[in-house]
């Protein structure tokens, strides 16, 4: 490989995360501008590849990266088009409207999204916790400032459910498969992952005084629409209880919950040619998935040249709980999962208390930046206002939150034991 490509290849990355961040200004679609710098950068791999073997490297690279890529597209495609769905046909907000009293201050509205999102990520995925919470905060038809700052909580409260939960977070089930933490570890987790939910809400809800007023707008919910609200329901505890007991990947499990959907539809005539049910996978968000694909790419390519793996060096000049707290940051920038495959394969020596802070920092970290997780760019993509620099105007709150989180977890770490 000729010296100059690693540089190439960052310097098209950095080239990516700027069009991101200045989407806004330069008015190019992000998707559009990530996806053709994350495939120029393979097939600069695969043109100065220097002979035969390092050929088949980065094409074994290559295969593995679109193997996730796959994987994460089908799941979003599944968990959209249930969303897709249900939102269509009223059943979202028909819930909302039942549980909700018709008069609540923002404050506590604020807070109980919060709950809500943190709770329900710890039982499904951050994808469909995200999807679900924003279709919940679009329905509210709140101003366009109170829903920047409602979207900012559900991204932040989202990402720090899942991180007690081997099957809420990719890199914490990375972590205890290694055997870093054990399950009891990781579940307590979640009381300081709510303590930073907690602060982050009550820094968002200090400006909100008004009451808000639930717009109860009657909406017939059929029986098809409870029954399929039960099958995606089911979908998603299935995906946990046979992720742990059968290992099935839950790409595997949502694909089969599609498909019952798509069988209910037509068993009670919900699909006609007139109006195919096939037609809510239309009304998925394309850019999100294409934004994904981009991204994953330019990834991937930083992983074959080894780019991720300089982080690592961080734990050679400071102590790992601060080394920690720096890898939460990077990971609001650059995708967690290669950043704590690169500590795993490194074997850094480290405590119990310093792999719990390692899996809050790298499970919550992502929040501070709107393109640091798929929370974020999933809300991103349904809130056209959700803009990286709209996001950016509470990085301040997120910081904090994020910190006392961070710090909550280090006393929690001086009391656990294996």
């Amino acid at each position: 490989m000729p010296d100059f490509l690693p540089y190439v290849l960052i310097s098209l990355a950095l080239v990516g995360l700027l069009a991101v961040v200045l989407e806004e200004v330069i008015h190019i679609n992000k998707a559009q501008v990530v996806l053709f710098l994350g495939a120029l950068s393979w097939v600069l791999l695969f043109m100065f590849t220097p002979d035969a073997d390092h050929h088949q490297r980065v094409r074994a690279g290559l295969d593995e990266n679109i193997a996730e890529i796959a994987s994460l597209w089908l799941f979003l495609l599944a968990a959209m088009t249930f969303v897709a769905y249900l939102n269509k046909k009223g059943l979202i907000e028909s819930i909302i409207y039942k549980l909700l009293p018709q008069q609540i201050s923002e404050r506590k509205l604020l807070l109980l999204t919060a709950l809500f999102a943190f709770a329900f990520s710890s039982l499904a995925d951050n994808i469909t916790a995200t999807l679900v919470s924003i279709a919940l905060i679009l329905s509210l038809r709140l101003p366009a400032k109170k829903t920047l700052r409602f979207s900012t909580v559900v991204v932040f409260s989202v990402n720090s459910g899942g991180v007690a939960m081997i099957t809420g977070d990719v890199t914490t089930l990375m972590i205890f498969l290694a055997g870093k933490v054990s399950i009891t570890n990781l579940l307590l987790l979640s009381a300081p992952a709510l303590l930073a939910v907690l602060v982050l809400a009550a820094l968002l809800a200090r400006p909100l005084t008004a009451v808000a007023t639930i717009d109860r707008q009657p909406s017939e919910v059929q029986r098809v629409d409870v029954v399929i609200a039960v099958v995606f329901l089911m979908t998603i505890l299935s995906t946990i209880l046979c992720n742990v007991v059968f290992d099935i990947p839950p790409v595997l499990s949502f694909l089969t919950g599609l498909s019952v959907m798509f069988l209910v539809a037509r068993a009670f005539g919900e699909d006609t040619e007139t109006h195919p049910i096939l037609n809510y996978i239309r009304q998925i968000e394309f850019d999100t998935l294409l934004f994904f694909l981009g991204i994953l790419l330019l990834v991937g390519s930083l992983k074959e040249i080894h780019a991720l793996d300089t982080f690592v060096r961080l734990y050679e000049f400071l102590p790992a709980w601060a080394a920690n707290y720096l890898m939460g940051l990077l990971s609001a920038m650059i995708d967690n999962v290669p950043l704590t495959a690169a500590l795993l394969k490194a074997d850094v020596t480290m405590s119990l208390q310093e792999w719990m802070s390692l899996t809050y920092a790298v499970g919550v970290g992502g929040s501070l930046l709107i393109i640091g997780s798929a929370a974020g760019i999933v809300a991103m993509s349904k809130i056209p206002a959700l803009t990286f620099g709209a996001y950016l105007r509470y990085f301040a709150a997120l910081l904090v939150a994020y910190s006392v989180g961070y710090a909550a977890v280090l006393l929690l770490g001086q009391f656990v034991t294996r």
